[in-house]
């Protein structure tokens, strides 16, 4: 951390070098983000006000909906800024506070993932004790574990990425910052530590996935075996929004990480990095809302609320 006084900043510099192109692109993002708020708070709202919600289903679903405006909210943001100032410099505490909280919100949301298979795999697997087991007091360990286990991976990713000492040009070839493209700036292959940081964060998502995984094969045999074609529709319908959201974010998650970077940035990793930044938080609201029957019917009471209320 020695070397901190000796650094200015970075320039993040997005996806283009024209002014205009960077003016379409914030504008796509501007959109995006407009939608992932209000379809995220929508969510929150929803599920808050509407008594029929108040199962640990919806109350998982909440927290995830206010963990996709953290993620979307880290990195999209500053980047429409940037453009529409033609302005990409970020300080380096700038930039460290977003490399923190953006890997807080990515490994919570992984863990949050998990937390809601299990809740899924109570409620197929075991209906009888659904109640007993899923209780007031296992929805807040469960959140808990989410936000330390984020803040613990977000700490330690942080710190071993800003460890390392930095020389040369400051030039981020990314929208924001992106790790893999800080430790291209680096003086020598200080990366011992860095890697260990990845080896364990890799570790506790391969985890979380196997742990999904087992969930959803015991929730497909018991589904199977529900003898009338109605009731394993039903089944079905309460727990694949949240597979889609989990293939959709973990996917995205992969496609960008395991493929190899190059020295010079391509096209390619522009696209995955808006696949894996943005996508996700827009998107989710939309699977849950437009899959789920009892979410629909919350929005659409919301909407009457608020006409009642904007015509009084």
């Amino acid at each position: 951390m020695a070397n901190f006084t000796t650094m200015n900043g970075f320039l993040l510099m997005g996806f283009s070098a024209k002014p205009e192109i960077e003016i379409v692109c914030a504008s796509l993002f501007l959109v995006s983000y407009l939608v992932a708020l209000t379809g995220n708070i929508l969510i929150i709202t929803a599920t808050s006000m509407d008594d029929s919600l108040y199962s640990p289903m919806y109350f998982f679903l909440k927290h995830l909906s206010f963990l996709d405006l953290c993620y979307i909210s880290v990195t999209v943001p500053r980047y429409i800024c940037n453009s529409f100032m033609h302005n990409g410099n970020i300080s380096l505490w700038e930039c460290i506070l977003q490399c923190f909280a953006f890997t807080l919100c990515g490994c919570a949301e992984m863990v949050m993932l998990t937390v809601m298979s299990y809740d899924r795999y109570v409620a197929i697997c075991l209906p009888l004790h659904y109640e007993i087991i899923m209780n007031f007091n296992t929805c807040i360990h469960g959140i808990l574990a989410v936000w330390i286990s984020g803040v613990i991976s977000g700490v330690m990713h942080t710190a071993a990425t800003f460890s390392i000492h930095f020389c040369g040009t400051k030039i981020i070839h990314q929208f924001f910052c992106d790790v893999p493209q800080i430790l291209k700036l680096s003086c020598s292959n200080e990366y011992v530590s860095e890697l260990g940081v990845i080896v364990f964060v890799s570790l506790v998502a391969f985890l979380c996935f196997i742990c999904i995984g087992l969930s959803y094969m015991h929730i497909f045999s018991t589904v199977l075996q529900i003898p009338s074609a109605e009731g394993r529709a039903k089944a079905f319908s309460t727990c694949m929004p949240h597979l889609s959201v989990v293939i959709l974010f973990i996917s995205t998650g992969v496609f960008a990480f395991l493929k190899p970077h190059s020295d010079s940035p391509t096209a390619l990793d522009f696209l995955l990095s808006v696949f894996y930044t943005v996508l996700p938080p827009t998107l989710n609201p939309m699977i849950y809302s437009l899959r789920n029957k009892a979410m629909k019917t919350a929005l659409r009471k919301v909407f009457k609320r608020r006409k009642a209320y904007f015509f009084c």
